[in-house]
């Protein structure tokens, strides 16, 4: 089933199924849950309470947005799939279309084998959902309202409309609700307050500090890497940094990241995230040579979050969540905004295969339970394993042993191609996890290792 979500084509023909649906929340994977009801409403309303504009500025409400993010192969092909035509006029604006050629990816310093599949649009995350939110608001069902939503309101056993409040209070009446207000959401308690089931809600320490940065990107970039991710999961770590990037961005910049686990905290100066810049691949050395175009900007997440919405016995219909309001992952693994895109896929197929619009909308949750269940076991596992020996806890032998296997496979897409783009798949959200534990994988990746220790 990930396999079918992901290779989907948009529908030919979609079922108008409402006359007005509502989406709380303008970020990625609102706006492309907006795209997709378009093709089943009247009329599609988004509310958002942070003030937009064309060009693309920071949100309030996403603190993170200031952060290095980068929108993987697999997440582009999905929005290119709803926009078609968004990879080229993003480019067009100043976006970098990062061909495999000029990606570099380094593990504990040695350089992994290359992706040798899918280009990489490199941009600031502002800029990137500047130009969905363009995109979208041009479809002539589609409009934004700017106000807070305060509440949602229930009628026979399904969700009748949304309160919001701008300079007054207001009632928007909707057929079909969907919650894209990240991972504060309140409409869980809005719905245990109403009397049905709130979804529980899974936490996982993540502890992981950010410090983003962007540098004038001079012309003399020829042999340089515009895409490059150096990822120490080990004790070595240059001044105890878990991961940096740099990443070519628009108006001539680089965006440069660096990230590192409590209680280790990224320098905040220009002066020392320089320095430390330095002790990594040379590409950073280059990127922040240049004159710093936006002062260095720090994030923490304390921890990654999942609500479970399959559980579910007594929930209203008409009713879902997308993107963080119903998963956020350690965004060290940049999953983000490919998730939310392929959230919009499971609401198009719920809703094109006959929807049973009386009840809670089951269907769609199990869709998007593979999606998040994808996300969640490359986002969560290397935390966990973290966590276990930080702490010292005893670790089952199933689960001692698929670690063992998983290391394995990561260390073996150093020096096997074929393994590499198995990862590469995976950590895109092109491919399902579950490939990188089929027997056959992990023994020649054990191959692979003992080749490769030998020379």
């Amino acid at each position: 089933m990930f396999d079918r979500l992901v290779r989907a084509e948009a529908p030919t023909h979609a079922p108008k199924l409402f006359d007005t649906a509502c989406v709380l929340g303008g970020s990625v994977a609102g706006l492309l849950a907006a795209r997709v009801l378009a093709d089943h409403a009247g009329t599609v309303v988004i509310i958002e309470r942070d003030a937009v504009d064309a060009e693309g500025s920071p949100r309030t409400g996403v603190p993170q947005d200031r952060q290095g993010h980068v929108l993987l192969p697999g997440g582009r092909t999905q929005i290119e799939r709803w926009l078609p035509g968004f990879t080229g006029e993003s480019h067009d604006e100043g976006a970098v279309l990062v061909e495999v050629e000029r990606q570099a990816v380094y593990l504990g310093g040695r350089p992994r084998l290359p992706n040798r599949e899918l280009p990489i649009l490199s941009a600031t995350r502002p800029f990137i959902e500047a130009g969905i939110r363009s995109r979208v608001l041009a479809l002539p069902n589609v409009s934004a309202l700017s106000a807070r939503v305060t509440g949602l309101e229930f009628r026979d056993g399904a969700v009748a409309a949304v309160r919001c409040a701008d300079h007054a209070e207001r009632v928007v009446a909707a057929d079909f609700v969907v919650d894209a207000m990240g991972r504060s959401s309140k409409a869980s308690e809005w719905v245990e307050r109403a009397g049905f089931q709130r979804p529980p809600l899974h936490r996982l320490r993540s502890d992981i500090n950010y410090a983003t940065a962007l540098f004038d990107r001079s012309e003399d970039v020829a042999e340089l890497p515009m895409s490059t991710l150096a990822l120490y999961p080990g004790p070595d770590a240059p001044d105890g940094i878990a991961l940096g990037a740099a990443l070519a961005a628009e108006n001539d910049q680089w965006m440069v990241m660096l990230t590192a686990y409590e209680p280790v905290r990224p320098p905040a100066s220009p002066e020392e995230f320089r320095a430390t810049c330095t002790k990594l691949p040379p590409v950073f050395t280059h990127a922040t040579r240049g004159r710093l175009t936006r002062e260095v900007q720090t994030y923490r997440q304390a921890d990654s979050r999942r609500r479970d919405f399959t559980a579910l016995q007594h929930f209203p219909a008409r009713l879902v969540s997308v993107g963080d309001a119903v998963a956020s992952f350690n965004p060290i693994h940049g999953q983000g905004m490919s998730s939310a895109a392929l959230h919009a896929n499971c609401l198009s197929e719920y809703l094109t295969t006959g929807p049973q619009l009386g009840r809670a909308a089951t269907e769609f949750f199990d869709l998007q339970a593979i999606v998040t269940d994808a996300a969640w076991t490359l986002s969560t596992g290397p935390d966990a394993a973290r966590l276990d020996a930080l702490q010292g806890n005893e670790v089952p032998e199933d689960v001692a042993q698929h670690r063992w296997a998983m290391n394995q496979v990561l260390q073996a897409a150093l020096s096997d191609q074929s393994i590499a783009d198995a990862f590469n798949a995976v950590s895109f959200m092109s491919a399902h996890p579950s490939i990188l534990a089929e027997p056959t994988l992990i023994e020649r990746a054990i191959k692979a290792n003992k080749a490769d220790s030998s020379r």
